[in-house]
């Protein structure tokens, strides 16, 4: 070989370099920065504009809060320790209002040797939730689920414990009428035989029956009226009601629409267009008022069953459309699966439709949900002290007149981390079920 032909390449390396970190304008927070806030002259001109408006926000905002006066018995007394630590062009939150006023905004005009009760019942609700909403936990642990409503009535409303177990009764009538008459008399008469039996038994047998036995076990905690209580913790007694009860109803409700038979299909779609078409401070307004002229004379319908009632309702409107929409988006060749594998309507609904068409529809479930709860504030409107009605109540009296920024921040911060809780566990479901790639 020539040596023309033997040098092909200037120099080859016998041994590989040191591998070295890559430079900082690659990495990290600068190459995000670079890429997300620098790339182009005009995001070099809306970072430098959006920082100039945050800058202006906070300088203002947080000297407000940070500085805020936590100890004070009314505004005047406020304003007088303000103008006496920064002057009167001071501007300071008066915090003291949240110090004085906080057990109030959370539990209304409830006892307050009895505030252990909604404590323990609000608890009880999070360790009953716990086994629905993470699957990792015991499946023993849904015996607690289902007999919390009833113990967390009974803390918050008192009276006799015998009331909750007789109610609770009529739960497992239904549940045996379903159990042991639906192979002889057929799943449809099951179900209604289910409905009607409870219901009977609640109108003509549990009252008496509950009151008998107090008479001979007097056991219970002292009652605490509906009109006692507001509050945050009025508005998740409702939010918490409206959510658990409008989900199954809701369910039921997109099945009917979705139902070849007649009567059950336009039932339930004329339930669906009438209760969406009418704003809901219209429903509230229909509990409060209304209502009672349908019902018998002297009948005691509580206000906030009535509200509880009507938001259920309402609510269950939009799931139905929500998991209508799931199961729309649902292939068909799953319904055809289902029936290749022999299985009834039930079965097929509960065993292959529902588990996939409820995992499409859990965003527009949660953010229902979201809506719902935000939404208890408008029982201001119809005499209830919601956390709104209370800061009115508060604003009202001579200590503390003139005094907004302070209580809305509070009510909204509470609002914000339910809220955001159920986001967040939104999103945690989504990515534990991983939809997307099934």
């Amino acid at each position: 070989m020539s040596d023309t032909h033997a040098q092909t390449v200037a120099y080859v390396r016998e041994s590989m370099t040191e591998q070295r970190e890559p430079p900082l304008s690659q990495t990290g927070v600068f190459k995000w920065m670079r890429e997300n806030m620098l790339s182009t002259p005009l995001n070099v001109l809306l970072t430098l504009v959006s920082l100039l408006v945050i800058w202006t926000v906070l300088s203002h905002v947080l000297p407000w809060a940070v500085f805020g006066i936590w100890d004070a018995a009314s505004l005047t007394e406020c304003r007088a320790i303000r103008n006496e630590l920064y002057g009167a062009d001071g501007s300071v939150a008066c915090w003291a209002v949240i110090s004085e006023r906080w057990q109030q905004l959370l539990f209304g005009f409830y006892p307050p040797e009895g505030y252990w009760r909604p404590v323990l019942a609000f608890v009880l609700f999070l360790a009953a939730i716990a086994p629905i909403l993470f699957s990792s936990l015991p499946c023993k642990l849904l015996w607690l689920t289902l007999a919390a409503p009833f113990v967390m009535f009974w803390l918050i409303w008192g009276g006799t414990i015998w009331g909750p177990i007789c109610i609770a009764l009529g739960f497992v009538l239904g549940w045996a009428a379903i159990h042991y008459s639906g192979p002889r008399i057929g799943t449809l008469a099951a179900v209604i035989l289910a409905i009607v039996l409870p219901l009977i038994y609640w109108l003509v047998i549990a009252g008496p029956l509950a009151q008998a036995l107090s008479t001979v076990l007097p056991i219970g905690l002292n009652p605490v009226a509906s009109r006692e209580m507001g509050g945050f913790m009025l508005a998740l007694i409702i939010g918490i009601s409206g959510i658990v009860l409008s989900l199954p109803l809701g369910i039921v409700l997109a099945l009917g629409r979705q139902s070849d038979l007649f009567l059950i299909n336009k039932v339930s779609v004329i339930f669906i267009e009438v209760i969406r078409g009418v704003p809901l401070i219209v429903w509230l307004f229909t509990a409060s008022l209304l209502l009672n002229y349908f019902l018998p004379p002297g009948t005691n319908f509580d206000l906030m069953l009535r509200v509880i009632i009507m938001v259920t309702l309402f609510s269950s409107a939009y799931i139905a459309e929500v998991v209508r929409g799931g199961l729309a988006a649902l292939a068909k060749g799953q319904y055809e699966a289902a029936d290749a594998l022999g299985l009834d309507y039930w079965k097929s609904m509960r065993l292959v439709v529902l588990p996939q068409a409820l995992k499409i529809s859990i965003p527009g479930i949660v953010n229902t949900f979201i809506g719902l709860f935000k939404d208890t504030t408008l029982v201001v409107f119809i005499g209830l002290l919601d956390p709104i009605g209370l800061s009115n109540t508060i604003r009202a009296s001579t200590d503390w007149n003139g005094i907004y920024w302070e209580l809305f921040v509070f009510i909204g911060l509470c609002f914000f981390i339910f809220c955001f809780s159920m986001g967040r566990y939104s999103l945690f479901l989504e990515k534990t079920l991983r939809r997307e790639h099934r």
